[in-house]
């Protein structure tokens, strides 16, 4: 059975979604700025925190990473 990463919540942290989901560089750059991939902080925080620096709903980030993960699968 091949392995299946877990989906993308609001406590995965951005610097986990920079790392492990390249594929996603576009809704991340779209949502958090290209700074995120230099931030240290990013390491640490999570989408839930990012979408409210952000003023941004965590649920739309959260359902675009996955639906970009999904397609980037098959």
């Amino acid at each position: 059975m091949p392995e299946t990463k877990p989906k993308i919540t609001k406590k995965t942290s951005i610097g986990d979604v920079i790392q492990n989901y390249p594929e996603t560089e576009s809704v991340v750059k779209k949502y958090f700025g290209a700074g995120c991939y230099t931030c240290p902080g990013s390491k640490t925080e999570d989408i839930a925190f990012g979408a409210t620096m952000h003023n941004v709903d965590p649920e739309v980030i959260i359902k675009e990473l996955n639906e970009i993960i999904e397609k980037h699968k098959s």
